[in-house]
């Protein structure tokens, strides 16, 4: 389950399947530097797109 305190590189590493919500939403974060420090909060923030709605989409690609 992806919660808004892991990295980004955590859940990319882990959860490859990810990515492809992540670049919907024109999010590089599995090619950015900062993917190691910052948390999915901090990079959905980043991006001024909706935390929950975000993080809602990425547990459903998880369930496949």
């Amino acid at each position: 389950m992806i919660n808004r305190e892991m990295s980004i590189k955590e859940i990319v590493e882990n959860h490859p399947e990810c990515a492809a919500v992540l670049d919907r939403h024109n999010m590089g974060c599995a090619r950015c530097l900062a993917a190691s420090f910052e948390t999915i909060e901090e990079g959905i923030n980043a991006h001024g797109l909706n935390v929950d709605e975000i993080i809602s989409e990425l547990n459903n690609a998880l369930k496949g």
